[in-house]
């Protein structure tokens, strides 16, 4: 969340990420590390040379729909109660790195079919300027596509990577999620997404809760969570997938049925592509530890708007020497 922008024009980079692997965890999947891809002189970028607090904000009407044409006067930002200035704002289509997790464990055998369709619906709505990966996880995290390509927005090939799959065995949900943060981090886009579809719960991850909740607190990602279980499923956990997207800023759906996934997904794609960037320089990064962020929106009429960011980031403990120095 937070970051040092060093040159003037320059992809922003969170200096918490910093404390990332270039690679996959550690988990004992043996999985390729790649290199980064080259830069691309169409991302989205800021100018600045100070210490910023970038926000993905989703603003949505009393009736559930989307609002757009706001301009940053249309919003407040909140730092730990204080108000915040704001220095920075986007409000247009801007790619996204968008990592697609998907639980293929014996539990989703029967929704495997209704999931990679609605990941395909999800990918053929985004912005076609998207670079995604593919994370499939069961016994074992493996990445969809092949081992020397990081990201790709062949649509042909992501379906080659969702289909793979033959849904079987144990979850490692925590140990996906970690390995796909991971990915993010390697990625050209300024704004990150995670989708993850899964039943949230995990009975075979040599990581923890706590390492991924560190972990998306350190991240500028937002994650969308999809729950697809059935209520007699011993090992289903939609709280931890109500707790991931909250956190992050993203949405939660807990859909009837495995059917409705595409229409969801068709929504996530929807509010990706709407979303707004909001940057401001907090008055007070000297102490390390969790900054805790609201976020305001007002149509022209000053009628409050539902506006959705991420509600906690981390100031790790070189950011805050630094800023005591």
């Amino acid at each position: 969340m937070l970051r040092r922008l060093l040159t003037i024009r320059i992809p922003s980079v969170w200096l918490a990420a910093l404390l990332f692997s270039a690679g996959w965890p550690a988990t004992g999947q043996n999985l390729p590390v790649l290199p980064p891809p080259p830069p691309d002189g169409r991302q989205f970028t800021i100018k600045a040379d100070v210490d910023l607090v970038l926000l993905d904000v989703s603003v949505r009407d009393s009736d559930g729909g989307h609002v757009s044409g706001l301009t940053k006067d249309n919003f407040t930002v909140f730092e730990d109660g204080r108000l915040e200035t704001i220095t920075q704002f986007a409000a247009r289509d801007i790619p996204v790195t968008l990592g697609l997790v998907m639980d293929s464990s014996g539990s989703m055998r029967a929704k495997r079919p209704e999931v990679v369709t609605a990941a395909l619906v999800l990918i053929q709505a985004s912005n076609p300027l998207d670079e995604v990966f593919v994370v499939n996880f069961n016994d074992t995290v493996r990445r969809g596509l092949p081992d020397m390509v990081p990201f790709t927005d062949d649509i042909p090939m992501l379906r080659a990577a969702l289909d793979m799959e033959n849904p079987r065995g144990r979850t490692r949900l925590y140990d996906a999620i970690l390995a796909a943060l991971d990915q993010l981090e390697m990625g050209r886009r300024d704004k990150k997404t995670l989708v993850v579809v899964s039943d949230g719960g995990d009975n075979a991850s040599t990581h923890t809760m706590k390492e991924v909740v560190d972990a998306a607190l350190a991240s500028r990602a937002t994650i969308y969570t999809v729950g697809i279980y059935d209520l007699d499923d011993p090992d289903r956990n939609p709280d931890v997938l109500k707790k991931l997207a909250s956190l992050t800023g993203g949405v939660c759906y807990l859909p009837k049925a495995a059917t409705e996934a595409a229409n969801i997904c068709r929504d996530i794609a929807k509010d990706i592509r709407m979303r707004y960037t909001i940057g401001y320089v907090p008055q007070n990064v000297s102490i390390p530890g969790i900054r805790h962020v609201k976020v305001e929106a007002r149509n022209a009429n000053g009628h409050k708007l539902h506006a959705r960011t991420r509600t906690e980031y981390v100031v790790d403990t070189a950011v805050a020497d630094r800023k005591k120095r």
